[in-house]
């Protein structure tokens, strides 16, 4: 019965086994042990022919005839021993092959803490403010009444005339006008402002990046988009020392905004627990534009708009 042989990242299994292959760092040991031995060996070999090339070899050989037709002595001739290095380099190339072939690489492993989008309470955060329109202009002062003193209203008593006319009255009619210009067109509305409204909830809510292509419904898109993010986050953060030190444990909040195109833009600390914590969590938060990640934006009614997104970094010693 041939054993069950399974390759698979480096490890092999025989016989029920688990025979891990060498790392990065073993195999550049095995490389750099490689090169010092055969170092070694070539200054091995031309001591060894230094050595021998010293002694009276004229005078050994000089009765030989077989010299006639070669080159070198016996001794002396590293061409004698050709086939042993050729086999030595053919078994040093396939032993390199295989090494290399077996190297395993270990992913570096994230901690990610137990709920960490789960929030212990609800935080009431205010959205950003927007820009507001100025406010209208003040009413006009009411206008003044001032009181005519008697001496000036007149004391004459109006006369009236008969205004009435009947068919024998003949009208002066006015002399024709030319004709006016047309007015002017009105003139054209103003551009409307680009709309800054931020909103908290959304039909379908901004994504981290990295599972676009990801089959499915939106709760599984979203579902990747978070392990994404967590990976990316709990990966980057740097447990502060001062933390480490005291003990400290917790869940900073940090709030941003992601904008139409997918940057995050506005990003503040909502809630901190103390010792440097909240501002790591910020630093990681900043990464993203630094790294120029761009977020998959939220959309309402099929269009892009800006969503205020809320995040919660635990931080837990192991």
């Amino acid at each position: 019965m041939s054993p069950d042989i399974l390759l698979s990242s480096g490890q092999f299994t025989l016989l029920g086994g688990i025979f891990s292959g060498p790392t990065g760092t073993e195999f550049a040991v095995v490389i750099v042990l490689l090169i010092v031995g055969l170092i070694g060996l070539i200054f091995a070999m031309k001591s060894y022919f230094n050595k021998q090339s010293t002694k009276h070899l004229a005078q050994k050989y000089a009765d030989s005839h077989f010299l006639e037709v070669r080159s070198k002595y016996p001794e002396a001739d590293s061409f004698r021993l050709s086939g042993t290095f050729f086999n030595l380099g053919l078994a040093i190339a396939v032993g390199i092959s295989a090494l290399a072939f077996g190297v395993t690489q270990y992913e570096d492993k994230i901690f990610i803490p137990d709920g960490a989008l789960v929030m212990d309470e609800d935080i009431e955060i205010e959205p950003p403010r927007t820009a507001e329109p100025p406010p209208p202009p003040p009413p006009p002062p009411p206008p003044v009444i001032q009181a005519v003193p008697d001496d000036l209203v007149p004391e004459e008593t109006p006369v009236f005339q008969d205004q009435s006319i009947d068919d024998q009255t003949e009208v002066e009619r006015p002399a024709p006008v030319a004709d006016a210009p047309p007015p002017p067109p009105p003139p054209p509305p103003p551009p409307k402002e680009e709309e800054t409204e931020i909103f908290k909830v959304v039909e379908q809510m901004p994504r981290f990046p990295g599972c676009e292509d990801v089959g499915g419904t939106e709760a599984e898109k979203k579902q990747c988009a978070d392990k994404k993010m967590l990976e990316f986050i709990y990966k980057n953060i740097k447990y502060p020392a001062i933390a480490r030190e005291n003990g400290v444990e917790g869940t900073a909040v940090i709030t941003f905004v992601v904008e139409k195109d997918g940057k995050v833009t506005d990003i503040q600390i909502v809630r901190d627990i103390g010792a440097q914590c909240g501002q790591e969590a910020m630093r990681v938060v900043e990464l993203m534009n630094s790294q120029n990640i761009k977020w998959t934006p939220g959309k309402q009614r099929g269009r892009p708009v800006r969503v205020q997104f809320n995040l919660p970094v635990k931080f837990k010693l192991e």
